[in-house]
């Protein structure tokens, strides 16, 4: 099993500080690949969620998709991110995991 570390991001300048794309892009490129890593690990609590709940049923909860984008909006708000940028990215986020979920769910009750 996987037992990552504290997600790093690579040295970047501060987007303020940028003066060319090549800064720009160097920048993205590290808070892409920590990103990745995040999402891996929000994965293996998706899995251990389709190991963890009692019936196919549960796996789908809408209340709990609301609670959490209610949350992700809040944080969007304290770091001054786009509503526009993280309520459509996190339904998008919430979808897959969701579908990753039931894939999991399906493969470990055979």
């Amino acid at each position: 099993m996987h037992k990552p570390a504290v997600v790093a991001v690579d040295p970047r300048m501060d987007p303020s500080d940028c003066r060319s794309m090549a800064e720009v892009r160097q920048g993205v490129d590290a808070l892409d690949r920590a990103l990745v890593a995040l999402l891996a690990e929000r994965q293996r609590y998706m899995d251990a969620a389709a190991r963890i709940k009692p019936d196919r049923d549960a796996v789908h909860d809408e209340a709990r998709i609301e609670d959490v984008v209610t949350k992700v909006l809040a944080a969007a708000d304290a770091h001054h991110l786009s509503r526009d940028i993280a309520e459509p990215v996190w339904r998008l986020l919430i979808d897959r995991c969701i579908a990753h979920e039931f894939g999991v769910y399906d493969r470990t009750r055979r």
